[in-house]
Order: structure tokens, then C-alpha cells, then sequence
């Protein structure tokens, strides 16, 4: 997370020979009768008072009594800065950082953020830890962007104690440390940042921390009022599963709604999977096909599979194979075993493409490499047959065999009698075969 807000706190002053008409400035600020404003903070800003010219700096920022203006904004901002104002040189590094008023430059940026940092702004420690994670405008260094997160983190810095708990969590210039990160993450949540609620909701979901489904779905909940979209993804599953809450699919469905309105694409598809089923809803095949095309084009891959099983089907759209074979191939370069395994069906029959045994047998070989027990059983009987591939019955034996231990029906009926078509001693070699593709996780079997 990057902090880029300027400092917009006005600055008031006291205690020196024109106080007075200074905080009349302010008062006059406060009022919205920025005319009067700025008539006093040109005064002050004159004489050189640097609070006077970082609230020059703030009113052209924002066309406060004056058009907006970011390089007059930068001038005085600089004024400021340079007489070592704090709030003036964090500002003056956002600016650097976003390109208003001058051109983009992170090595100003941080510089700028630095002086700040130095004096102790929070926000500019914060920027600066950035800065120093990412590697932009100074070299990376994990255990600097660690050292400023924290002296922001301990006055009080949200967002750099939810930064400081994923350095922990992910042991970025510390030793990975799950249960000081859980640490961070809560003072961040209990202030009501919303990302640091949503990470303490999966540690205690499943990472680092002894799991606590009720805890978890506490922090999803707050988090998920504020808006946070893949905590109300996340408090919708544990809805849907009945994990730390009652099972309610309608409550569900809610959730996922919320999530999928603002575009997160695992909600999309998870509201489209409801309506397919009929889960928490009325079943309604034309509302499932709209969210899983929303997700489906932006490329979740899960969204893509069953975009094509519907117009494979015909559900909520007319059955079109050639638009079913489009969203498995999106879907299957992507690595979806399930989608491998159909668009293997498709070339073997020729559904919405030219029939094609080879390119069949490549599409069952990569799902079935992925464990998938329908493609190794469909992989088994191309070698058996020889369809696509010469034929080997060794090799039908070993995919049949492995099909069957991963508990296909068909494999499991199958693999005695192919067994007996079979000399002893090629079941010896095909067994010897499984054993050699098992141990390289299936991916050196053939």
C-alpha cells in the first residue's frame, strides 16, 4: 500500500509579534473566507514564516479562494520545506512522487520524505518505508523499509503497522514471524483499517495463528462493512461453508453480490456458481452465464471453464460448441485441468472443432499430469486403441491403473480385464512405470 495524501492539516501559529492577525487567518480559513485567508498568509509568507507559506501551499492545492494551481502549490511548498517545515517537505515529496507541479521524480520524492522521516511525520516515515520496499528511488532494502515503518507504526501509523505485519508475515527483512505479524495486523484493524481486518481474518482462517473460524469471520464482517471486497468474498464463503458463522447461503449470496458489484472477479464467479445451482436463490441459468462472462473476461479461469460447460450445455444461452471450445482453450492455457480434460473431449469428438485424436491426447496429457482421474483414464484408453498416439498397452495400463487409484469408476472396472489381455510381464513394467510417474508428481510418465 502506497500513502500518497498530503499533509492538509492548516497550520496555526502563537507566541510571536503577529500572532494575532495569523490566527485571524486561520479563523478567517475556517470560516471558508479564504479571501481574508489568504490576504493574512501572504503577509506572514512575506516575512518568511514557513507555516504562512505551507498554507499558501495547501490553498493553491486544493483552489481554495483561487483557481487550483499545483506549481504554485510546489513553490511555496518549497519555501517552506527548504526553512525545514516537516509537513511542507512531506508534501513537496508527494508531489514529486504523483507528478503535480513538477515532473515525476521518486530520488526528490524520497529525499523530501526523508527530511520529513528525520522529524518525525508519521506519514512520512510511512512513504518513505515504501519507498525503501519497492526499491523506487532509493535501492531496495527490506530491513530500511522495516526500520521506518515501525517509527511510524509506533505513533500510531495504521498503515505501517499493516505494512510492518507483512514484512513479518512474509519475513521481508526480518525472520518470517506469523505471530508478530498477526500482532501488527490487529492494532492496524482495531483502528478500522480495512486491509489489516481482512489479513487478521485469514490468519486466524488458516495461516500462522491457531485457527479461529469465528475470529476470522469477526474481521472479515468489519471489514466487509467498509466495503472491502474480497472480505465480503471471503465472509460470503464462510457463509456458504458455515464456518465460524451459521450456514446461509441467502447471506451468501448477499455477500458476494456486494463483492461482485465492484468488479472482484472470484465474487463474480462465485455469485455466478449460485445461481447455477440454485443455492441461496432462485436458479436462473441467464444470471449465472452474465457473472460468469463478468469474471470470465477478466480472466478467472475457473469463470472461463463454466462459461464454456453453458454453452457446451445450452444453459441460459443457445448451445453453441464452437463458443463452448473458445472458454475451455482460454481457460485450459491457463492450466484448468477440468477445461484440459473437455477440450480433449471436444477434439475427440469434434465438437466445435475439426475432429483431432492428437490434439486430443495433448489436451488429456496435460490434464491428466495434473492429477485429473477422468483425463488419465481417457489417456489410458488412447493408447489402449491407439487413437491420436500409437498403440501400448504398457502405457494404457500404467494412465488406466493411475486413473483407477485416484478412484474413476470406469478405470476401477477396467484395469482387471485389460490386466489379462496383458503378458505378466508388461503389467510388471506398466506398475514399474506408475511407480516412476509417481514419484515425479506425474509429470515424467510417458
Amino acid at each position: 500500500m502506497r500513502k500518497v495524501f498530503l499533509m492538509m492539516l492548516l497550520i496555526s501559529i502563537s507566541n510571536i509579534a503577529w500572532s494575532e492577525s495569523f490566527d485571524d487567518g486561520v479563523a478567517a480559513y475556517e470560516s471558508k473566507d479564504y479571501e481574508t485567508a489568504l490576504r493574512i498568509f501572504r503577509s506572514a509568507a512575506a516575512e518568511n514564516n514557513s507555516d504562512a507559506q505551507f498554507n499558501l501551499g495547501i490553498m493553491y492545492d486544493n483552489g481554495l479562494g483561487l483557481p487550483k494551481d499545483f506549481e504554485a502549490a510546489v513553490k511555496w511548498y518549497r519555501l517552506a520545506a527548504e526553512q525545514e517545515n516537516a509537513n511542507a517537505q512531506l508534501n513537496l515529496g508527494v508531489r514529486y512522487r504523483n507528478g503535480q507541479g513538477v515532473p515525476h521524480n521518486d530520488e526528490e520524492a524520497a529525499k523530501w520524505y526523508q527530511r520529513a522521516a528525520d522529524q518525525g511525520v508519521a506519514q512520512a516515515q510511512f512513504n518513505l518505508g515504501v519507498m525503501y520496499g519497492k526499491g523506487e528511488g532509493v535501492p531496495q532494502n527490506y530491513k530500511e523499509a522495516i526500520k521506518w515503518y515501525r517509527r511510524a507504526a509506533k505513533q500510531g501509523d495504521s498503515d505501517a503497522q499493516l505494512n510492518l505485519g507483512t514484512m513479518y508475515r512474509n519475513g521481508l527483512g526480518v525472520t518470517q514471524d506469523s505471530e508478530t505479524a498477526s500482532e501488527w495486523y490487529k492494532r492496524a484493524a482495531e483502528q478500522g483499517n480495512a486491509t489489516a481486518q481482512l489479513n487478521l481474518g485469514i490468519m486466524y482462517l488458516k495461516q500462522g495463528v491457531p485457527q479461529d473460524y469465528k475470529e476470522a469471520a469477526k474481521w472479515y464482517r468489519l471489514a466487509a462493512e467498509q466495503g472491502n471486497a474480497r472480505a465480503q468474498l471471503s465472509l460470503g464463503a464462510m457463509y456458504a461453508a458455515g464456518l465460524g458463522v451459521d450456514q446461509n447461503n441467502s447471506e451468501a449470496v448477499k455477500l458476494y453480490r456486494l463483492a461482485a458489484e465492484q468488479g472482484n472477479s472470484s465474487a463474480q464467479f462465485a455469485l455466478g456458481a449460485m445461481y447455477g445451482k440454485g443455492q441461496g436463490i432462485a436458479q436462473n441459468y441467464k444470471e449465472a452465464v452474465k457473472w460468469y462472462r463478468l469474471a470470465a473476461e477478466q480472466g478467472n479461469n475457473s469463470a472461463q471453464f463454466n462459461l464454456g460447460v453453458m454453452h457446451e450445455k445450452g444453459r441460459g444461452v443457445p448451445q453453441n460448441y464452437k463458443e463452448a471450445v473458445k472458454w475451455y482453450r482460454l481457460a485450459a492455457e491457463q492450466g484448468n485441468n477440468s477445461a484440459q480434460f473437455n477440450l480433449g473431449v471436444m477434439y475427440g469428438k469434434g465438437q466445435g472443432v475439426p475432429q483431432d485424436d492428437e490434439e486430443a491426447v495433448n489436451w488429456y496429457r496435460l490434464a491428466a499430469q495434473q492429477g485429473d482421474a477422468d483425463a488419465q483414464y481417457y489417456l489410458g484408453t488412447r493408447y489402449q486403441n491407439g487413437w491420436g498416439v500409437p498403440e501400448d498397452l504398457v502405457k494404457a495400463h500404467m494412465w488406466i491403473n493411475i486413473a483407477s487409484n485416484s478412484g474413476n469408476a470406469l478405470a476401477m472396472k477396467n484395469i482387471g480385464p485389460l490386466s489379462k489381455e496383458m503378458a505378466e510381464q508388461q503389467v510388471t513394467e506398466s506398475q514399474k512405470m506408475m511407480r516412476d510417474c509417481l514419484i515425479t508428481n506425474l509429470k515424467d510418465c510417458d
